[in-house]
């Protein structure tokens, strides 16, 4: 299908374009220009032919129909219009009778002039609205059509041993034909798998889910900026080749750095701390962030986008919770009052409890965590560290008892943190250091830092890191250096725990794990 091209507009008349979220009674009568995806096509008749045109989340029923003005050959072109097109359409806006089922649905567009903007590929590997079936409808399938192959696995059992009576054997097989049919008829949603979804994520993408998914994104990102600008940080980029293995850990990748080995950042940590001891006071940086962990469960990534923070400490490393606890807040209140309707859109096919938190962050000492744990049946040792399946308990018996998704678990034991981890000065056991919790899993681990060199050198030793291959990073405090603290984010982990989720990946826009690298 080529495309139709407008004759060049008259000079000074250049088109104004109606976005189509826009539409509505109060444009009735008036012509408008709209930029759209085909959604679907009907065609009605010979003379007459729907069009639902999406932008976006957006959708509405455009009509065109034969006249004298409209001839037949153009509607009948526009019958065939592909899938995913994008076509540029003028018409007339006109309230409908009966409301259509699009976003716009007391209103409809009627057709003047439509031009091809761009074709989509006749055969679509996925389709928008295969990749947008609601969650629970999918669940309720896969039980149904499980349960169907389960009893015709046990038919085919009862087949097998009635080998010997031909008249058992029939009715088996009409029960197993039966089973059969009512698994084809149990299948009456497309179940796009997330394989397929990953593979295709320019057009998984379109869906409203993932439209809205990726806007609270996009705005926790810009929240979290604008909250520590207010506070008087100073953004920062630090490197993401560096020569040395940074923190000590064995998850880093290598890569040939001309005639020498590099290692991609595990995070901009070392480099944070160095900016406070250029006396830059408070800064954040937001950026990627490398961890070669050979893990494909729901919550690990190879790559994801760290927004971190440091900042001097005056009195006491808390300073620095609260401005965590702080900033939490006003994400959560900024994504609850500017983005109710990416909300719903994200609920309507991945429902979810909606968000509880408190005006004042909820902060546990690891003693009380324990206690909290102990109490909901988990047997767990004074100092031993929590997995992940302990964090969600956690998350249930916080929420029962606090009525908060949102949480921070304060004075970790100094043997599960990291070398850099200041020791709590009244109980070496434990260290001062937190993490920041979103509905039971980790958002955001973070401490006072040592910034003594001396004993920089010595917690180094400690950990088994060799203080050689952290020299440049321990010479930053030979020259005086603040106390200071601060912490790191997944932000991809932030918005999959918001909007309860069950996988980052569909919180990544193109996510990376050990086995994709593509697209």
């Amino acid at each position: 299908m080529r495309p139709v091209v407008e004759a060049k507009p008259e000079q000074g008349k250049a088109r104004v374009y109606t976005r189509v979220e826009d539409l509505d009674e109060s444009k009735h009568g008036e012509k408008v220009w709209v930029r759209g995806r085909v959604h679907r096509v009907r065609k009605s008749s010979a003379k007459m032919c729907f069009v639902v045109l999406r932008q976006r989340w957006a959708t509405v029923q455009a009509l065109i129909e034969e006249s004298e003005s409209m001839p037949r050959d153009v509607v009948k072109w526009v019958s065939k219009l592909r899938a995913e097109a994008i076509v540029d359409v003028f018409g007339t806006v006109s309230k409908v009778d009966q409301p259509t089922q699009t976003s716009q649905s007391n209103v409809e567009l009627k057709m003047e002039r439509v031009y091809l903007v761009a074709n989509a590929s006749e055969t679509l590997p996925l389709r928008v609205q295969d990749a947008s079936v609601p969650l629970p409808l999918l669940e309720e399938q896969r039980k149904e059509i499980a349960a169907l192959e389960e009893k015709i696995a046990a038919a085919k059992v009862r087949l097998n041993e009635a080998k010997d009576d031909a008249a058992k054997q029939a009715d088996i097989k009409k029960d197993i034909e039966d089973l059969e049919t009512a698994k084809g008829s149990a299948l009456k949603h497309p179940d796009v798998d997330q394989s397929t979804r990953l593979n295709n994520r320019v057009i998984d993408l379109r869906t409203v889910a993932n439209q809205a998914i990726f806007t609270i994104q996009s705005a926790v990102v810009n929240l979290f900026r604008d909250f520590l600008n207010s506070r008087g940080f100073t953004e920062i980029h630090s490197p993401k080749l560096i020569s040395t293995a940074s923190e000590g850990g064995s998850e880093v990748f290598e890569v040939k750095y001309f005639d020498r080995k590099a290692y991609l950042a595990q995070s901009p940590q070392f480099y944070k701390q160095m900016a406070i001891s250029a006396d830059f006071e408070r800064v954040y940086e937001i950026g990627p962030v490398f961890r070669a962990e050979l893990s494909d469960g729901p919550r690990h990534m190879t790559e994801f986008t760290g927004l971190d923070m440091e900042m001097q400490i005056h009195e006491h490393y808390h300073e620095v919770l609260e401005v965590l606890g702080d900033l939490f807040v006003h994400i959560f209140k900024g994504i609850e009052t500017r983005y109710p309707r990416e909300l719903e859109a994200v609920r309507q096919q991945y429902p979810f409890r909606p968000f509880k938190y408190l005006e004042k962050t909820l902060r546990l000492e690891w003693p009380e965590a324990i206690a909290l744990l102990r109490g909901a049946g988990v047997t767990i040792g004074d100092l031993e560290d929590m997995n992940a399946e302990k964090e969600r308990t956690l998350g249930r018996a916080v929420y029962e008892k606090y009525g908060t998704d949102f949480y921070i678990v304060d004075k970790f034991p100094a043997h599960i943190r990291p070398f850099y981890s200041m020791l709590d000065p009244h109980d070496r056991t434990y260290a001062n250091a937190y993490d920041l919790f979103i509905r039971g899993e980790e958002v955001c681990s973070g401490a006072q830092r040592v910034h003594d060199p001396e004993l920089l050198i010595e917690r180094a030793k400690e950990k088994g890191v060799d203080p050689a291959s952290v020299q440049d990073y321990i010479n930053a405090f030979r020259y005086g250096a603040p106390p200071h603290g601060g912490g790191g984010v997944g932000l991809d982990r932030v918005v999959m725990l918001y909007l309860g989720l069950n996988n980052i990946r569909k919180s990544a826009m193109f996510p990376r794990d050990p086995y994709r690298l593509t697209p």
